[in-house]
C-alpha cells in the first residue's frame, strides 16, 4: 500500500529529497514550507499526489489547521516527518534572546506543535510514525552551536519519552540523527550571532576542528533510499544515525560520560542521603 506523508521543510535540503523519493515510488505527499511557491515544481512533476501547503512550524493554529486539511485530502497519515529547521552559530554568550528564542520555537516547539496534531489521527488510525529529523548534535555537543544543540537535545528528550507513551496504540517514532551533508544547513539557511572578539582566536581552532572533524560532506541524496528503509521497516529504530564515523564518535563520548559518572559515584551515593547498612 502507498503511505500518505506529512513533510515540514520540504523546500530544500532532506524535505525535498524524502518528498521525491516518496513521490518516484508511487507515495502520496503533503509537502508544506514557508514559502508555497517553492513547492510548485512538485506539484507539477506528481499532480494530484503533492498537496502544497504553506506553513510556519512555529505557528501553533496554522500547524493544527495544516495536519487538518492534510488528513481531510488524503484520509489518512503515515508517515509525518519533522525537518524544518535551522542552525544557530554563535558561542553561548554571543547569541541573543531574540536568536535563542527562535531556534527552540522552530526546531523544538515546530516540531512538538506537529507530533501534538498528528497524534489524535495517528492513535484513531492505530498506525502511523512519527520521524523527528535530529541531528548527531542531538546526542552531542560541540562549542559554537550551543543553542541548536539546546533544541535537538530537547527534541530527542521529548520524542524518546513520546515513543513508550504511544507504543500501544501503534504508532512509532524514530530520531534521525545525521551528520554534516551537502545541504544549506550551515550556509544561506542558517543563523549567525554576533561575534564576541574575545572568542575570535578560539573560533578559529574550533572552526579548525569542525571542517576536520566532519571530513567529506555526505551526499543528500543518499538518504532518500535510507528513509525509505527506515520507515518500511516492521520494527523501526528509534534512533538511526545518518553517515559515517557517527558510531564510533557516539562510543567514545558515551565512554567519556560512564568514566566520569563511574569516578564520581561515590558522591552520588553519598549525595543520596543514605547510609549503607552493615552486614
Amino acid at each position: 500500500m502507498s503511505k500518505v506523508w506529512f513533510i515540514t521543510g520540504t523546500s530544500k535540503g532532506f524535505g525535498r529529497i524524502w518528498a521525491e523519493a516518496a513521490l518516484e515510488r508511487g507515495d502520496r505527499v503533503v509537502a508544506t514550507a514557508r514559502n508555497a511557491a517553492t513547492l510548485a515544481d512538485l506539484v507539477d512533476r506528481y499532480g494530484d499526489n503533492v498537496l502544497a501547503l504553506q506553513l510556519d512550524v512555529t505557528d501553533k493554529a496554522a500547524v493544527g489547521a495544516s495536519v487538518k486539511r492534510a488528513h481531510e485530502h488524503f484520509g489518512r497519515l503515515d508517515v509525518v516527518v519533522n525537518n524544518a529547521g535551522y542552525g544557530l552559530f554563535g558561542m553561548v554568550e554571543e547569541v541573543s534572546e531574540e536568536q535563542a528564542r527562535a531556534q527552540l520555537e522552530t526546531n523544538l516547539f515546530g516540531a512538538l506543535w506537529v507530533t501534538q496534531a498528528a497524534l489524535p489521527i495517528l492513535r484513531e488510525q492505530g498506525a502511523g510514525h512519527i520521524i523527528q529529523v535530529s541531528s548527531i548534535g542531538g546526542v552531542n555537543a560541540f562549542p559554537m552551536v550551543g543553542l541548536y544543540h539546546a533544541s535537538k537535545w530537547g527534541l530527542e528528550g521529548f520524542s524518546q519519552s513520546l515513543a513508550q507513551e504511544v507504543a500501544g496504540f501503534g504508532i512509532k517514532v524514530t530520531l534521525v540523527e545525521p551528520t554534516g551533508f551537502s545541504t544549506d544547513w550551515s550556509g544561506p539557511s542558517s543563523a549567525q550571532a554576533e561575534q564576541n572578539p574575545a572568542y575570535a582566536e578560539y573560533r578559529e581552532q574550533v572552526q579548525a576542528a569542525r571542517k576536520q572533524r566532519l571530513g567529506t560532506p555526505g551526499d543528500p541524496n543518499a538518504t532518500g533510499p535510507a528513509i525509505l528503509k527506515v520507515v518500511d521497516a516492521e520494527e523501526p529504530p528509534l534512533r538511526v544515525f545518518f553517515g559515517v564515523g557517527l558510531l564510533d564518535q557516539i562510543k567514545a563520548e558515551y565512554g567519556k560520560r560512564i568514566e566520569t559518572w563511574e569516578q564520581w559515584d561515590d558522591v552520588a551515593v553519598a549525595a543520596h542521603g543514605l547510609k549503607e547498612t552493615a552486614e
